[in-house]
């Protein structure tokens, strides 16, 4: 899955020179979390509607009328912007796009193309692949496995039985535990197995006569 099937496209920029009360009006306008900045066709920052709050909130606090009127003409969007801010390219991968999240802990990153600012993509974004992977928007009954060592074979045996069990299976998703990188590529790992079937115990007594554990199972709702 690439980010620029995934992204916001077209996202309203602002310059640094925005005064930031204009800013944070457009943020909740759009209804979104944080907006570029770019000066001379370069990305300079990124503005967040949380850094508007802030500092929205320290003038109001003070409650002093040349504070709230610095605040709304003399504030800019390049006084508190984030500075060099993570970007990911349109054409990696939202797989990508999560570990870059996750590594410098944000969740709103711009997406660049030939220098470009083209997108951007948030934890919204992040959460409703994750959302889709799950089928939460469907009724799906599952099993989750017990870490296994996976081997040629394991993942194909598991639809075997799931099938034979009368399921329809719609997804299987091997899952590592916690941080891995490459030469831990064959840990054990959680098999989460979602499928279509009237009843879940019949699937789950199946993949446990054949040596699988089974951490949880849910039975879809109707």
């Amino acid at each position: 899955m690439i980010v620029r099937n995934w992204m916001q496209p077209n996202p309203t920029v602002l310059t640094g020179d925005t005064l930031l009360s204009e800013a944070k009006r457009i943020l909740s306008e759009a209804n979104v979390h944080a907006l570029p900045v770019v000066d001379d066709g370069r990305l300079r920052g990124l503005i967040t509607r949380a850094g508007c709050l802030r500092a929205a909130h320290v003038a109001l606090r003070t409650q002093d009328t040349d504070e709230l009127s610095y605040f709304s003409n003399c504030v800019k969007v390049k006084d508190i912007m984030v500075r060099n801010p993570a970007t990911i390219d349109a054409d990696d991968t939202m797989e990508h796009c999560l570990q870059v999240g996750q590594e410098h802990g944000v969740g709103q990153l711009p997406v660049m193309d030939g220098g470009n600012v083209v997108g951007m993509i948030s934890a919204i974004e992040m959460f409703s692949l994750a959302a889709h992977f799950l089928g939460a928007w469907e009724k799906r009954s599952g099993v989750t496995l017990a870490p296994i060592e996976l081997k040629p074979g394991t993942m194909g045996r598991i639809t075997d039985i799931v099938e034979s069990a009368g399921a329809e299976l719609l997804a299987i998703y091997p899952i590592g535990i916690g941080h891995q990188d490459a030469s831990s590529a064959a840990h054990a790992k959680k098999v989460i197995v979602r499928f279509h079937a009237a009843d879940t115990d019949t699937v789950t007594r199946a993949l446990e006569h054949a040596g699988f554990e089974i951490i949880e199972s849910v039975q879809a709702k109707h």
